[in-house]
């Protein structure tokens, strides 16, 4: 399952120079497919396709986020979810609502990552 971050967080932005995925940003910053990955366009589901660059609507306004389609759980790079493993509130935390295989998680990887 991806990893989110809940509304217990304190803005400290640990979490984020941690991310090997670059899935995690600030509070009201819009984020991109690119940024951190080697993808030049993605396909959404709906069959739409963005450039990696095309800037995307933040996913909160209020605090860190975890864009869940870039989350990987570290899977690939790390033992562990580094943003959970540096996160001094432990708001990093499983999401219940995205629940994938560690099969899944390396294909996303390897997805973003051109591998």
């Amino acid at each position: 399952m991806a990893i989110m971050i809940t509304d217990e967080c304190i803005n400290c932005g640990a979490c984020e120079p941690e991310c090997p995925n670059t899935a995690i940003y600030e509070g009201g910053v819009e984020w991109t497919w690119g940024g951190g990955t080697n993808l030049k366009e993605v396909t959404l589901e709906d069959g739409t396709v963005v450039s990696g660059s095309e800037k995307q609507d933040p996913v909160s306004d209020e605090f860190y986020y975890i864009v869940t389609a870039k989350c990987t759980e570290c899977n690939g790079f790390h033992e562990e979810p580094q943003c959970a493993a540096v996160c001094p509130v432990d708001c990093c935390v499983d999401d219940p609502d995205h629940r994938e295989t560690e099969d899944e998680l390396l294909a996303k990887k390897a997805f973003l990552h051109g591998e």
